[in-house]
């Protein structure tokens, strides 16, 4: 990132890139499961982020760390405004007719995932445009995936925050490098659907169907991926070109996964019919457990790891040598021979041995 960008973020954000040359004993400390890291510290706290890597976008979303929890909206325009600053990376909750009580906890607890506000006036116009028929109204809206739902209450802590979480994933998730670490924050089964390839009208079509189901079973997050798209992660569940697809699994996110009894692969007759089997058979139990290969396990891991990662290790490898070069260098003090200057010999002596420090020096938030 160059100086002009870092330069537009406000004082009070301070990021940083971690790499594992960094230490385990860091890495523990701020809690990374994966490298490389971005992680944004909000007083003091490290707060992982989970929007766009490139770097203008990157310091457009960061300035939403620095916002109002809580947007406050008056009118058709301000909500208009609103919605196009949060842009399309992030989902927006919108709640009209709202007290800002009911979710400014929610705000806090999920702001790096999440823009939120309540509009307080508003037109008959802007219910059309957003489909709802009554207030209070809370709406969650997924702008990158054009997907949209209404929640009229109740509005007690529990259903608003079970509303939010899972309303922080559209109904059906793309797997990508990005969208994996989506998941890893969210405690539901994976329902995941392997492709041959999601680009073509048989795969759009399933996926249309998967998204009925993922209305309909809110318990699950359904995600899909291409064999095309990303062979390697595909294979981590025993796909291979061989392999009939589409196949469904149940996955846990991690390394264990699920196949069901009786509903392996996907036929191109009643397909939803097909998916209902599927999750009922789940619920049932009529499942067998397995564990992802680690080979194909790694594959697909090492496969996140662009030419960007290798260039900062190889920059963060350059920098720790420097550094440790400059450590071991005796302090010298002057150019000439000692036999010149007898009497400030042992001061010279004192001078030229390594020079340690006992002291830290406080990071400031």
């Amino acid at each position: 990132m160059n100086l002009t960008l870092m330069l537009q973020f406000p004082i009070s954000i301070l990021f940083w890139l971690i790499s594992t040359l960094l230490g385990v004993a860091t890495a523990n400390d701020l809690l990374l499961s994966g490298y490389p890291t971005l992680k944004i510290f909000m007083h003091g706290v490290p707060t992982e982020y989970y929007g766009p890597r490139k770097a203008d976008l990157l310091v457009r979303f960061l300035k939403k760390f620095v916002a109002a929890d809580v947007a406050i909206l008056n009118s058709d325009s301000a909500i208009s405004e609103f919605v196009e600053a949060a842009g399309t990376s992030f989902p927006i909750f919108i709640g009209f007719g709202l007290n800002e009580s009911a979710i400014s906890h929610f705000a806090v607890k999920y702001k790096k995932r999440a823009w939120f506000s309540v509009a307080k006036d508003f037109s008959d116009n802007t219910m059309e445009f957003y489909d709802f028929d009554k207030v209070p109204a809370l709406v969650a809206r997924h702008p990158n995936h054009d997907e949209q739902s209404i929640f009229y209450g109740p509005f007690e802590e529990k259903f608003v925050e079970d509303y939010i979480k899972q309303s922080l994933l559209p109904l059906t998730l793309p797997i990508t490098e990005e969208t994996l670490r989506l998941l890893k924050d969210d405690e539901r089964k994976v329902i995941l659907t392997i492709l041959e390839d999601e680009s073509d009208d048989r795969s759009k079509k399933l996926v249309k169907l998967l998204k009925a189901a993922a209305s309909a079973n809110r318990d699950f997050v359904f995600v899909f991926v291409g064999f095309k798209q990303w062979q390697g992660f595909a294979e981590s569940f025993e796909v291979s070109k061989k392999t009939k697809l589409p196949k469904m699994v149940v996955w846990d996110g991690d390394e264990e996964y699920f196949s069901v009894v009786g509903s392996d692969s996907i036929e191109d007759e009643d397909q939803g019919s097909q998916i209902t089997q599927f999750i009922q058979g789940y619920k049932d139990g009529n499942i067998i457990q397995k564990r992802i290969s680690s080979g194909s396990f790694m594959g697909f891991i090492n496969s996140m790891i662009g030419i960007g990662t290798v260039t900062i290790i190889v920059f963060v490898v350059a920098v720790v040598m420097i550094i440790q070069s400059l450590k071991e260098e005796p302090l010298t003090v002057g150019t000439r021979d000692e036999g010149d200057h007898p009497s400030s010999s042992t001061s010279q002596k004192e001078a030229r041995q390594p020079l340690h420090s006992g002291e830290k020096q406080d990071k400031e938030d």
